[in-house]
């Protein structure tokens, strides 16, 4: 029997409307017919992500797979457990690196950091966290700054697969050279090599950049908040929701955060425009306090 997640639903008057209007083709069709029975069926609702994005990714699935049409992909998903997961990791998007776009990093050390060190206990959330390594990389930053041993990181992701790597704290060994480099850029004070053991073809990151962190299955597209942060780390999420989603999401992440606490966007992303812009204050590298 295939594994249904529990979606947690909007409530009535915070549902989008859906436009009724008739698809621009049958595979328009059949892919909203296939979102549709992934929304009822599983509980993961891929309804307002980028549309461009999510035919890509459902042709390649189908490539893959040695399907001919998208009505095959879903016959497929809903009555075969194994192919659902499949299909799942093919629609999430796992692009990822220790301590990418380093300027953020960098500016995370010298905005966020220094008010960071005011709070006796530091909540911290990474929403979309994929296979973890930016979580890592913030994990590395609090304890070349001190502050590791008061903090507590939350990540979190819709796919389950990608997490259960996270929680293994493993890097591709061929990953490391650009992830150094990343580190160097980033202001790194130590040599990187002291934070990951080489292990056959993967760097085993050290156990205790894993402690404080949870890693657990949530979905920004129907799921609530469920702690208040000081800095939530969203990057290179956004970009593959449309406009409506995104503003659901900017919503959620707004009202997880403290008053005066940081959020921090990816390079393409902006908290402008969205429902609480003039609620932040707008810093470098795309970090935001929220100060209303």
């Amino acid at each position: 029997m295939a594994t249904r997640a529990k979606p947690v639903r909007a409530d009535a008057d915070e549902a989008p409307e859906r436009a009724s209007a008739a698809a621009d083709s049958p595979e328009e069709l059949e892919v909203d017919l296939l979102l549709q029975a992934i929304w009822r069926y599983y509980g993961y609702d891929f309804r307002d992500y980028a549309r461009a994005s999510i035919v890509r990714r459902v042709r390649f699935f189908m490539q893959e797979e040695g399907l001919s049409t998208v009505s095959s992909v879903q016959e497929l998903v809903l009555h075969d457990a194994f192919a659902q997961r499949r299909f799942l990791r093919a629609l999430s998007v796992n692009v990822t690196a220790m301590f990418r776009d380093p300027a953020f990093y960098r500016a995370l050390r010298e905005v966020v950091v220094p008010v960071l060190r005011t709070y006796p206990i530091i909540r911290i959330w990474h929403a979309g966290c994929s296979s973890g390594e930016e979580v890592y990389s913030v994990a590395i930053l609090l304890r070349l700054e001190g502050l590791y041993e008061r903090c507590q990181l939350y990540a979190t992701d819709i796919n389950e697969a990608v997490l259960r790597q996270a929680r293994k704290g493993e890097v591709p060994l061929a990953a490391m050279r650009e992830n150094t480099r990343n580190y160097i850029e980033a202001g790194g004070r130590q040599g990187f090599a002291r934070w990951y053991t080489a292990r056959e073809d993967r760097a085993v990151l050290d156990a205790e950049l894993r402690r404080n962190v949870v890693f657990a299955q949530h979905n920004l597209a129907t799921d609530g908040s469920f702690n208040e942060f000081n800095l939530i780390v969203c990057r290179n999420v956004l970009i593959y929701f449309n406009r409506r989603l995104q503003e659901r999401v900017h919503r959620l992440l707004y009202g997880s955060l403290v008053q005066f606490g940081f959020l921090g966007l990816g390079s393409k992303e902006t908290a402008r425009f969205t429902p609480h812009e003039a609620q932040y204050q707008e810093l470098p590298e795309r970090l935001y306090r929220k100060v209303a």
